[in-house]
């Protein structure tokens, strides 16, 4: 049987590590075509300093099983993202699936600092790179991929509508950068879906990323040693699972209904049936607000 997205083509803007690579990785294991896009490449580190390459990215794609294909891109880099859609449109002709996954800000601001304390530009560069990247891939990719009908833009935040709604998040440019992010999906969604395409925003739960496991000084294999330290992370979540989940959305034809709205990897596990790596489904942010926020003990029963 061909997989799901054999012969389709999708763009990973901000792949290198985290939530980016969890989904190019998935994308490559439904047989599609992937350009994974980044700033550290093995010739060149970002200012993230990391060990985590695009190149490192590509290759874990095409081991998966698709075709991954590294592109070093700046998304504030105009010109740049321009260069990287006509590399797509005249290597493959078409795109099908956009993730919109730049993000870059780990290092940029400060936990529950008020404006008036935080470092206005680190804060306003935060900004730049967690939104204007954002728009600046949609204004050239959105054509190419408007090409065939049935494409789908997926815009990565942290957070559903519904909780950031009522929960503040870290200091003011991170909760403005990621409720931004909400409302690109939300408006793009009435752009794109009277012209045959979707967009949907779509946030991990706690995610064990590369960077998250080094903060607990702990790996993917051990990663339940934490949990002495921080209960909570039990409810943790493989990069892995928010890329099963795009795959989720990409394969099926009737994803239109969920155009504009707010998604979670572990709401459409619930409605797609698909598990994380462990068989687990962790439905963090149901989670969060009715156990960690309401001040209940550390108790995944139910939730995962």
């Amino acid at each position: 049987m061909p997989e799901p997205l054999e012969g389709k083509v999708a763009l990973v803007a901000g792949a290198t590590r985290g939530a980016g690579r969890g989904i190019a990785v998935e994308l490559g294991a439904a047989g599609a075509t992937v350009y994974v896009t980044g700033r550290s490449t093995r010739a060149r580190r970002s200012e993230y300093d990391r060990p985590e390459t695009i190149e490192d990215t590509a290759d874990l794609v095409t081991a998966a099983g698709g075709h991954g294909i590294a592109v070093a891109v700046d998304h504030l880099d105009q010109a740049a993202v321009r260069d990287l859609v006509e590399r797509v449109a005249r290597e493959q002709g078409r795109l099908d699936v956009l993730v919109n996954d730049i993000w870059g800000g780990e290092k940029l601001f400060e936990w529950d600092t008020p404006v008036w304390e935080h470092d206005l530009d680190n804060g306003l560069r935060l900004l730049r790179l967690a939104v204007e990247t954002h728009a600046v891939t949609s204004h050239h990719a959105l054509p190419l991929l408007l090409r065939h009908p049935g494409g789908l833009v997926v815009e990565v935040t942290d957070g559903t509508a519904d909780y950031n709604r009522d929960t503040y998040r870290v200091n003011l440019f991170y909760d403005l950068a990621k409720a931004s992010v909400l409302r690109m999906a939300f408006a793009l969604g009435h752009e794109l879906g009277p012209r045959r395409a979707t967009a949907v925003a779509l946030t991990p739960g706690w995610m064990r990323s590369e960077i998250m496991l080094d903060a607990f000084g702990v790996g993917e294999d051990d990663w339940r040693d934490a949990l002495e330290r921080v209960p909570h992370f039990a409810i943790s979540e493989t990069p892995r699972f928010t890329g099963r989940a795009v795959v989720a959305l990409a394969a099926d034809p009737g994803v239109s209904r969920f155009n504009g709205q707010s998604l979670s990897s572990g709401g459409l596990a619930r409605v797609y049936g698909f598990t994380d790596l462990d068989g687990s489904r962790p439905d963090a942010w149901r989670y969060l607000r009715e156990v960690q926020d309401a001040g209940r003990p550390a108790d995944v029963t139910g939730y995962r």
